[in-house]
C-alpha cells in the first residue's frame, strides 16, 4: 500500500521553495498546494530554465507568493525566508553539458547560493531544510547500487558542485544543529522539463522533424524517475526525514539512453532512423544506480511505471507546443547546434 504524506506536511505553515519555477520545483509547488499548505513562497531567479509558465495556474492561488531573486543574494534570500518554518531547496544549475562548457555559474549558484540559504535558515530558525541533490554525486556505479554511505566521486563540474553543496549543507547540521535533510534523486522526467534534457529533447526534435542526437553508443544507463514520484519522495523527507541524514531516491527503472529514445520513437510511430549518434561528451558517466531503502523505510514507494510515465510525458509535449517551442529558439538553438550539430532527419 502506498502511503500518503500530505497530511503530515500540514505541520509546516509557511514553506519557501527555491527554484520553484523550474521543472521539479514547480511540480513540488503543486504538491504543497494540494496538501493545503497555508503559505508557499517561490524564490526563483528566472534563468533560461526558470519559467513562470510552469506555474501559470498556481500563481493565482492565494497561498502562493512569487519572488524573483538570486539565491546567492543575501538580501533577496532574507526577504524570501523571513518567517518560513521550512525550506525546500531546488534552485540549481543542473545541465551537465552546460557545466562542461562554462563551470563558473554552477559554483556560484550551487555552492555559494546554497551557503547563503543555509546562513539565512540559521538566522530564521527554520525547522527543516531539505537540500535537493542528485545521484550524480556518487559518480559511476558500474555494478549494483550504492547506499547513502558510498563515497562521492563526481566526474563533471555539475556533479562536483552538487557534491560540494551536499557536504556544506550537512556541515551546517554537524556544526550548528541546522535540521538539514539531503535527498539524492535519480534522473527525473515528466511534463515541464526543459528541452535541453534527453527525453524532452528527443520528443520535441521528432515533433519538429529533426534527428534525435545520442551521445557515443547510447548505452549510458540511468534510473528513470517520474517527476511526481520524485516530489512525493521529497515530501516524505520533509515530513519524516531525520536531520543530518541523506535519502537516495530511485525507482528501479534502469534503461540505457538508446532504449529510452527508441521507446519514445515507438510512441511517436517513428523508426530508429531518427537517431543520430554524436561524439560523446567528456567524462560521461556510464551508469548511475542508488539504493532507496532508507527512504522506503519512511513509507515512500514509486507509483508510476516507466512505460506509463513516458506515455504521459510524450502526450504532454505533443499537446503543449505553446510551452516548449519558444524555448527552442534563440540561445537554445545556438547551444544545440554547438553541441549536437545542425543535421536534419536521417533516412
Amino acid at each position: 500500500m502506498v502511503q500518503d504524506v500530505t497530511d503530515k506536511l500540514q505541520t509546516f505553515r509557511r514553506v519557501l521553495v527555491t527554484g520553484g519555477a523550474g521543472f521539479i520545483g514547480s511540480h513540488f509547488v503543486r504538491l504543497l498546494l494540494a496538501a493545503g499548505i497555508s503559505e508557499i513562497r517561490v524564490l526563483d531567479k528566472l534563468t533560461y530554465a526558470g519559467n513562470l509558465a510552469n506555474l501559470a495556474d498556481e500563481l493565482s492561488a492565494p497561498a502562493v507568493t512569487f519572488i524573483q531573486g538570486d539565491i546567492a543574494d543575501p538580501k533577496a534570500v532574507a526577504a524570501a525566508m523571513a518567517g518560513c518554518d521550512a525550506v525546500v531547496h531546488f534552485a540549481a544549475e543542473t545541465h551537465v553539458d552546460r557545466a562542461i562548457l562554462e563551470p563558473a555559474p554552477f559554483i556560484q549558484t550551487n555552492v555559494l547560493g546554497t551557503q547563503v540559504l543555509l546562513n539565512a535558515a540559521l538566522a530564521y530558525h527554520v525547522r527543516r531544510f531539505v537540500h535537493v541533490s542528485t545521484d550524480e554525486v556518487y559518480g559511476e556505479v558500474l555494478v549494483g547500487a550504492v547506499n547513502e554511505a558510498a563515497p562521492l566521486r563526481p566526474r563533471n563540474p555539475y556533479a562536483a558542485s552538487k557534491a560540494a553543496a551536499d557536504l556544506l549543507a550537512l556541515s551546517y547540521y554537524a556544526s550548528y544543529g541546522l535540521p538539514v535533510v539531503v535527498t539524492r534523486g535519480a534522473n527525473t522526467y515528466g511534463p515541464y522539463q526543459h528541452p535541453e534534457k534527453l527525453i524532452p529533447l528527443a520528443i520535441t526534435n521528432v515533433l519538429e522533424g529533426k534527428p534525435v542526437p545520442i551521445y557515443g553508443d547510447g548505452l549510458q544507463e540511468r534510473d528513470w524517475l517520474f517527476v511526481t514520484d520524485h516530489c512525493r519522495a521529497i515530501a516524505f523527507a520533509l515530513a519524516d526525514g531525520q536531520p543530518g541524514q541523506i535519502y537516495n531516491i530511485g525507482a528501479g527503472n534502469h534503461r540505457p539512453n538508446r532504449e529510452v529514445v527508441r521507446a519514445i520513437l515507438r510512441l511517436l510511430h517513428c523508426s530508429d532512423e531518427w537517431i543520430t549518434y554524436v561524439t560523446d561528451r567528456p567524462g560521461h558517466d556510464r551508469r548511475y544506480a542508488v539504493d532507496p531503502q532508507a527512504l522506503m523505510a519512511l513509507g515512500w514507494r514509486p507509483t508510476v511505471s516507466f512505460e506509463e510515465g513516458l506515455r504521459q510525458t510524450v502526450a504532454w509535449y505533443q499537446q503543449r507546443r505553446d510551452w516548449w517551442e519558444p524555448m527552442k529558439q534563440g540561445e537554445f538553438a545556438a547551444y544545440a547546434a554547438r553541441n549536437y550539430g545542425s543535421r536534419q532527419r536521417m533516412g
